[in-house]
């Protein structure tokens, strides 16, 4: 199973948040409506999960459809404009959260989509802030309630949500459009892993995907696809767990794809699956033997190899074992013509 997949089907209650970031390069809605339509936890079991949906981004249209069979209440605030309507969002969005919490009898999922729609209407970041901190700190009082929220990047929120001192356990996903994996391995010679070892991609891959307008160049330039893809995803997957030192992250690159019903590994996604085949079918071949196609044998058979280990090498201590402790010595074998005694060659000079 993925960690995508263990993430949505958790059972444990260890992500309490989950952070779904889109672009205009590449939209979560996918992701959305599969959590919306997924009742099944992660042995296989049916659960009766409550999803408080509050949309005021996108219509209920976008994300809810026949396939939803879980338990559902659909806030449609998407007419709701500020300057326009005098309601006060995050009063009755905390109000509704707070009922429900206090009505709990079962696991609940809590989506705002999107949190970027609501800081339009509030105004302020610092005030938008703090009404996530107020849900957030309302939903966790049980530990099968989990929060998630829907942005768009770039967004002034997201630093901050994703800081330790909003949650110290974290879920953030991270969608992509395939077109980028594309571009890293034509241009960058970078295919995903395991064909490119990880630190090096990563290297590449987080500063590319970083720069928005650059993915929004990839998917809407002369070149590109004019849209995200619905079928296939990238997701980068950031999760963070644990308290103090003994906090650990870990980032992992993952797929979605529709066809197969959700998480899935990278290399599933058919669009990968044919970059790394073209990669395959283009990689340079294995350097040539050097000693083939030669008049001469360089080789050696495995009796010549017993008869030259045979044979004594002519050092002086031959035989005798170095130890560490033995002084510093140098051994000379006298050759034939060296004139070597024990008489003083000064002799003769009158000194």
């Amino acid at each position: 199973m993925s960690l995508f997949s263990s993430i949505l089907n958790d059972e444990a209650h260890r992500h309490p948040l989950l952070i779904v970031q889109s672009s205009l390069a590449q939209s979560g809605l996918p992701v959305l409506r599969s959590i919306l339509t997924n009742n099944v936890g992660a042995k296989g079991k049916q659960i009766d999960r409550e999803n408080l949906l509050f949309c005021l981004l996108y219509p209920p249209s976008s994300l809810v459809d026949e396939k939803t069979t879980t338990s559902l209440n659909v806030y449609d605030w998407t007419d709701r404009v500020s300057g326009y309507n005098e309601a006060d969002l995050q009063t009755e969005l905390l109000a509704i959260v707070t009922k429900a919490v206090e009505s709990h009898s079962g696991p609940i999922n809590i989506i705002v989509d999107s949190v970027d729609t609501l800081l339009e209407d509030i105004g302020s970041v610092s005030e938008t802030y703090r009404s996530l901190s107020k849900l957030y700190a309302v939903a966790k009082v049980h530990s099968d309630i989990r929060i998630i929220l829907h942005s768009q990047s770039p967004s002034p929120l997201l630093p901050l949500i994703t800081q330790t001192t909003f949650s110290p356990s974290l879920s953030h996903a991270i969608v992509h459009p395939p077109a980028l994996i594309a571009h890293l391995t034509t241009e960058f010679l970078l295919p995903p892993p395991p064909i490119s070892p990880l630190p090096k991609f990563w290297s590449v891959f987080i500063p590319v995907s970083e720069r928005v307008h650059d993915t929004e160049r990839i998917v809407f330039g002369p070149a590109g696809q004019g849209s995200g893809s619905t079928l296939e995803l990238v997701v980068e997957l950031i999760v963070r767990e644990g308290a103090g030192r003994k906090r650990g992250v870990e980032r992992v690159l993952e797929g979605w794809s529709l066809a197969l019903g959700g998480p899935c590994a990278l290399s599933d996604l058919e669009s990968i699956m044919d970059l790394t085949k073209k990669q395959k079918e283009h990689a340079q071949p294995t350097a040539p033997d050097p000693t083939q196609n030669l008049p001469f044998n360089l080789s050696l058979t495995s009796s010549q190899q017993e008869s030259r280990a045979k044979v004594p090498l002519p050092y002086a201590h031959e035989g005798k074992p170095m130890t560490s402790s033995a002084p510093a010595a140098i051994f000379y074998d006298p050759d034939s013509a060296d004139d070597i005694d024990d008489d003083d060659p000064d002799e003769d000079l009158d000194i």
